[in-house]
């Protein structure tokens, strides 16, 4: 069997492993990483700051590389390679033998040599360890200055500016991000940061660091210029080095200013090792981008395959949003090549500035830079990577709309070739096949090729692909609900809202035909719960109800019903404990403790739950809505009351947000937490909506699922005082309530936006559409006509009729039979029945 020996875990590196795993090689493989821990995201890596844990990020873990059959090592730096031997030692003095050896070792930090760059608190931002660091010596301080006006160092200076310091950002060169943007991109982009409280300092020259003598700091940086700048902490992110020390001391061939040489099969001078990322040197040039790097490792798994692929270079270009700023870079941003012709857009008034730059002939784009505004980012992109002709005046590509710009490029006008999403390299062609075999919806595509994955900027050019190929094959998008409604639910809902319909015969009779169906039923019920909050078992709306809503009660498989009563935030008394111990009890009810912070009962016969729920109710209880596409749960830690970590009382923010939305009806079912602390113990971010305690107030952050296809939520916004949370959950909720599809998971919901987390950022905090006041007004509308639904059923004898196990007997259904097993009942298998049936025959 081939051994393969990578050496680097980080994102590159990983994308090797996981490929050759893929791929049909046999392989003994080995991963040895430097870091202490397993590959992980650095492309997202300042949301650490902003709530995000170290497991957030992680790409892997040593379980699942044991899953893989790959053995891994961290911690645990290589030493050396003998390329005679075909071994390697680490500093542990650990060997390893290899057939074929990649190094995936990535970078460095240049740290500019500068007197006084050794002294604290200067460091570097890198990897997560760097990150704790700059938490730690941030504590006390009041400024903090990033050297380096980059893409790096921008990020690292939002970092910076997350964690409350006065920021200043330090570049040599006489703009910032300087290899992107042109002059009028970089002035643009000083201008909107310097106006987000960030201090810009260009052309500066750092001559020396030393200790601050006149007390303002706890460092002065003196510049070249005769000026100089107090700090109480400095971040080295100018710029990065190719990791490349072992390859020099064993022979391979380096470049003249760094980086391993590799051929265009990712081979270095040595045909048995390989080289991929930003330690790679490919046509004199490093790339460092993560597209890239994944694009050499599929290159170099491809060489141990039948189907070789050759990197040949990658694009480079680039979007991203920097201190909340749009930036977008494409090909020669520059204009180097000769002839060219530059058309520029600039608005100081709204700080937009879009420049394309063209062919001599205007017939081929060959760069663009945005700031400020990147909506035609992806259009652009396609252009250039495409070779598409322009429009006879090109610069309507980058003109306002009400200037006359040219209309976005239709997907149809892509060829297949044309990459749509650049971090899996998927293209139109990988698209188009995966709905030639079957995957036709958005979600199918995107989980069959992965598009939209990575970093999410291609999510609303996939849509625009995915809509076009349908309508080309005569499948026109039908947003019809059923054969009853030509609706689709927002529709509906937008119908029923502005008419006051208050019953499905009400609205059927105008709006749709026949007598409906277990499609439209549920969703018109759900709508109606949304809006005027009814009962749901009143006679008009209890035929919309499916099983479960139908009894109040989750149906389980054995035919018996679970009891969940509503524990808000986790918290529950003592007196309350012995009620639900005496009920199930009584009862022979199985208990068990979920995740969500409640205790659930099974094996409830339907004749029993109003008895069960007369008794928990009069000891203080609730429903908990565990039956309804509704808030299910809060959790919660204990929180600053009890936990030493703690800044927030969590447990009080938990009770006020369950109970302030318990009973809300909804597309689908919402679940929440609350962290009292970075830490994140109550698992916030893998929630529809979760709140994170900070020094200054709470992290917001929406669109997580724990559910079949995990989904972290995305930060939605930062130290929030409570009023102001509240508001925004109240948004958040009912925009979701109102415009999401029938069964759909916010998760699901937020990938279907046009424009995603920005667009819902600008519906919910900044009111792009004049609805903030509906969608409040909405939601105490809502809180106000709150009832506990299984109190007024236990309160009315004509409800109670419902619930009988046979309408005309007494007797009990003998099929349900339960054995003990660990103290307590759980349902009879289907031998362990026949045999206990067959038995008391």
């Amino acid at each position: 069997m081939l051994k393969v020996v990578v050496v680097g875990n980080g994102m590159v590196g990983h994308h090797y492993v996981e490929q050759l795993v893929a791929s049909d090689v046999e392989a003994q493989i080995t991963v040895i990483g430097g870091e202490t821990r397993p590959a992980y995201d650095r492309v997202h890596l300042s949301e650490f700051f902003a709530g995000r844990s170290p497991e957030d990020l992680a790409l892997t873990t040593r379980d699942h590389y044991r899953e893989l059959g790959v053995e891994a090592h961290f911690g645990d730096m290589v030493a050396s390679i003998d390329r005679d031997t075909k071994t390697l030692t680490t500093e542990s003095g650990k060997q390893f033998a290899y057939d074929k050896l990649v190094l995936a070792t990535g970078s460095y930090p240049f740290v500019p040599p500068v007197k006084g760059n050794d002294l604290e608190p200067c460091t570097v931002y890198r990897t997560i360890d760097d990150l704790g660091t700059i938490q730690a010596q941030a504590t006390g301080g009041k400024i903090g200055v990033v050297v380096g006006g980059g893409l790096l160092g921008l990020e690292c200076a939002n970092a910076v500016k997350n964690l409350g310091l006065e920021t200043h950002v330090v570049e040599f060169a006489p703009g910032l991000m300087g290899v992107q943007l042109d002059g009028g991109g970089s002035a643009m982009l000083r201008r909107k940061i310097e106006a987000l409280g960030v201090t810009v300092h260009t052309s500066k020259a750092t001559k020396v660091i030393e200790p601050d003598a006149e007390g303002e700091a706890r460092l002065r940086m003196q510049f070249a210029d005769g000026s100089s700048l107090a700090t109480d902490m400095i971040v080295f992110s100018a710029g990065i080095r190719p990791y490349d020390q072992l390859a020099k001391d064993c022979g391979l061939t380096v470049g003249e200013r760094g980086g391993i040489e590799i051929d265009y099969h990712c081979k270095t001078s040595d045909s048995d090792i390989f080289a991929i990322g930003e330690c790679a040197l490919f046509g004199g040039r490093i790339y460092g981008l993560v597209a890239p790097g994944y694009r050499m490792a599929e290159a170099a798994v491809s060489q141990l395959t039948n189907e070789v692929v050759p990197f040949q270079g990658a694009d480079m270009s680039t979007k991203l949003k920097l201190l909340g700023v749009d930036v977008g870079s494409i090909g020669d941003a520059h204009g180097k090549e000769a002839g060219s012709v530059a058309y520029t857009f600039s608005d100081e008034r709204i700080d937009v500035y879009k420049r394309l730059i063209v062919s001599a002939d205007g017939k081929k784009l060959l760069g663009a830079v945005l700031v400020g505004d990147c909506s035609d980012y992806d259009t652009l992109l396609q252009y250039f990577l495409n070779g598409i002709a322009l429009p006879a005046d090109p610069q309507t590509l980058i003109l306002p709309y009400n200037a006359g710009a040219a209309p976005a490029l239709g997907a149809a006008a892509l060829p297949a070739t044309a990459t749509i999403c650049s971090c899996h390299n998927v293209s139109k062609g990988d698209i188009v096949n995966a709905m030639d075999a079957g995957f036709c919806s958005l979600a199918e595509v995107k989980s069959e090729t992965a598009a939209s994955s990575g970093c999410g900027g291609c999510a609303a050019l996939l849509k625009s692909v995915v809509d076009d190929e349908l309508a080309s094959r005569g499948l026109e998008v039908n947003k019809a609900m059923c054969e009853h409604f030509n609706l689709t639910r927002q529709e509906m809902f937008h119908i029923v809202k502005v008419e006051s319909i208050k019953s499905f015969e009400e609205l059927i009779s105008k709006h749709g035909s026949g007598r409906g169906c277990d499609i439209c039923k549920p969703t018109a019920g759900s709508i109606l719960a949304s809006l005027w909050n009814d009962y749901v078992l009143e006679e008009k709306h209890v035929g919309l109800q499916d099983t479960n809503d139908t009894f109040l009660a989750n149906m389980q498989k054995n035919g018996t019903y679970s009891v969940v009563p509503r524990i808000a935030g986790g918290e529950i008394t003592p007196d309350k404990l012995i009620t639900i111990g005496q009920v199930a009890k009584k009862y022979n009810l199985y208990t068990k403790i979920t995740g969500g912070q409640r205790i659930d009962l099974f094996g409830a016969r339907v004749q029993h739950l109003p008895g069960i729920w007369e008794e928990l109710i009069a000891a203080g209880f609730e429903t908990g809505h565990a039956y309804g596409k509704a808030l299910r749960t809060v959790k919660s830690c204990v929180g600053s009351t009890w936990c030493r970590y703690g800044v927030q009382d969590s447990v009080a923010m938990a009770l006020y947000i369950e109970n302030r939305y318990k009973g809300l009806r909804s597309p689908h079912k919402l679940k929440s937490a609350v962290s009292g602390c970075t830490r994140e113990c109550a698992e916030a971010q893998s929630k529809d909506f979760g709140v994170i305690a900070t020094e200054n107030g709470w992290n917001l952050f929406v669109g997580g699922n724990g559910g079949m296809k995990p989904r972290h939520a995305d930060l939605f916004a930062t130290d929030l005082d409570d009023e102001t949370l509240i508001k925004y959950i109240d948004r958040f909720l009912m925009f979701y309530v109102r415009t999401a599809d029938r069964l759909q998971r916010t998760s699901v919901w937020m990938g279907t936006l046009e424009g995603g987390l920005d667009y819902l950022k600008q519906v919910v905090i900044e009111d792009s559409l004049g609805i903030a006041g509906e969608l409040e007004e909405q939601m105490e509308s809502i809180v106000g006509s709150y009832q506990c639904e299984w109190k007024t059923t236990v309160e009315d004898p004509e409800k109670l009729k419902r619930f009988r196990q046979f309408v005309n007997s007494k007797a009990e259904d003998r099929e349900i039979i339960f054995v003990e097993e660990r103290g307590q009942p759980r349902p009879a298998t289907d031998a362990e029945r026949k045999q206990l049936l067959a038995e008391s025959a």
